[in-house]
């Protein structure tokens, strides 16, 4: 019973580290690049929690339905909340509350699509929420650099790549052999403690990989659409008649 309770625990951890990113941007504590690396680290647990309980063989639909739950906090709610608190304050309160709004709607959406839809093996269709809460909580410590109808335009896109159908590599059936979860304590503490050390640097370091993921599956919509690239498919098809079918896309 303990054994198929551990996976929700890191599940609840997440949901946690969530709930302090939202307490973290209150103005009494304005802390906006620690409630980012609440963030990062929650996206640490999320990825865990899923690996952990295919290790143990504990998957449920209890820990299917809390991961969800969770993930629209940590990754939806939270990751808003600190780009309006650093961000949109200050603007007309319609379009600051509407497009503060507007991205956790759609990752509930893209979770509820999630679970009632089965993806494509090795793929998601939409953008994951810990990745789009990841690069909207990360890009919010940008603010100084970047002009407001900018990040204005990010959240709006991130919250279009939630629910759209692009496809973007899966990575979490990468599992981990059963005998190796003790690692898996070490380099949460470790997560933990570089991530209160230096929240701010390394926040805006790992906003680098999370950009580059989400403007992968976006790019590689666009280049299936472009007819250049179609008619060179087309042509390399020609070429190689004698190829059996299976080897054709």
């Amino acid at each position: 019973m303990i054994t198929k309770s551990i996976p929700s625990l890191f599940t609840v951890a997440n949901l946690f580290l969530g709930i302090v990113a939202i307490i973290l941007v209150f103005p009494e504590n304005a802390k906006p690049e620690v409630a980012a690396m609440m963030v990062i680290i929650a996206m640490l647990m999320d990825g865990v929690d899923g690996r952990v309980a295919r290790a143990l063989n504990a998957q449920s639909e209890f820990g299917k339905e809390l991961d969800s739950l969770s993930d629209v906090i940590s990754f939806g709610v939270a990751p808003a909340f600190i780009m309006y608190s650093v961000a949109f304050q200050e603007l007309t309160p319609a379009p600051a509350w509407i497009i503060t709004a507007l991205f956790p709607i759609c990752g509930a959406l893209r979770l509820a699509r999630f679970n009632v839809i089965s993806s494509m093996p090795g793929y998601f269709i939409g953008l994951p929420i810990p990745a789009a809460g990841g690069v909207l909580a990360t890009l919010a410590l940008f603010h100084h650099e970047i002009a407001v109808s900018v990040l204005m335009a990010s959240t709006l896109i991130l919250s279009f790549l939630m629910v759209s159908t692009i496809k973007y590599p899966n990575f979490k059936k990468v599992g981990i052999p059963k005998n190796a979860i003790w690692v898996i304590p070490i380099i949460v503490v470790i997560a933990v403690v570089l991530g209160i050390l230096f929240p701010h640097h390394l926040s805006k370091i790992i906003f680098v990989p999370l950009v580059l993921y989400a403007l992968y599956g976006l790019k590689k919509n666009v280049d299936r659409r472009l007819p250049g690239r179609k008619r060179k498919r087309r042509m390399i098809e020609a070429q190689l008649p004698e190829e059996p079918a299976e080897h054709s896309a």
